[in-house]
């Protein structure tokens, strides 16, 4: 089953259960807010958060109904300018500056599978299929394996050489777990990317772990490693 939503291009993912603060001060996205405003009350204001493929956007639409992707080097094709994978979030503590712009909260809610795009209207709209949430074999014994690699992470981005201990405050849910780990390692978009469309939490928790020790090993010879060096181990791990 799918449904039509606004869609809100960014330049990384947002993941479920993740708030996300932002500044709208584009025109067609201050429309999109505009419209959020105008629900009935206790109506979740709700929207989709997408990523942007590198150095792509969407082309606009003209009069006549037909895009202008020629100019500026935009895409035709709004699909081949977006992932194919979101997350719907939901905008609170709503706040229109003296400018026109306005400040919020998008927390998400749900990923989904993006089927189609509409760029003739003022914003983006999208046709979405939710993805349900699966668990996957073995989530929850990866789950302290993946708390102890990410505080060894923070240990090393922070400096430090000590032996890696579950950070505080982290999830005991599995799913939970792997998208606050997602979205808090330092990353390029399609890496992030690959995580928010991983099948299963079990599957998303395998990918974080990998991606968590690779970068706590870059972090670590950061000191010691020529730049050059650095770079072509970074590339040779992917």
């Amino acid at each position: 089953m799918t449904e039509r939503i606004a869609l809100f291009p960014l330049g990384s993912p947002l993941f479920p259960g993740l708030a996300l603060p932002l500044n709208v001060f584009e025109e067609r996205y201050r429309a999109l807010v505009k419209d959020l405003m105008k629900l009935p009350r206790n109506t979740p204001r709700r929207f989709g958060v997408i990523a942007i493929k590198n150095g792509q956007e969407v082309a606009p639409t003209g009069q006549d109904g037909r895009t202008r992707g020629a100019a500026a080097g935009l895409v035709d094709d709004p699909l081949d300018a977006l992932y194919g994978y979101g997350c719907v979030a939901e905008a609170a503590g709503i706040a229109e500056r003296d400018s026109g712009r306005f400040d919020l909260v998008a927390t998400g809610v749900a990923r989904f599978r993006l089927r189609s795009v509409d760029a003739s209207g003022a914003y983006l709209t999208g046709e979405v299929e939710i993805v349900p949430e699966r668990t996957g074999t073995g989530a929850r014994a990866l789950a302290p394996e993946v708390a102890r690699a990410f505080a060894t992470y923070q240990q090393r981005l922070a400096g430090s050489r000590g032996r890696g201990q579950p950070a505080q405050g982290l999830p005991d849910d599995p799913g939970e777990l792997s998208y606050l780990v997602a979205a808090a390692v330092v990353a390029e978009t399609p890496v992030k990317q690959r995580l928010l469309e991983a099948e299963d939490t079990a599957s998303r928790l395998k990918g974080a772990l990998r991606l968590l020790r690779r970068e706590s090993a870059i972090v670590e010879k950061l000191p010691s490693l020529p730049a050059v060096e650095l770079t072509r181990q970074a590339v040779s791990a992917n």
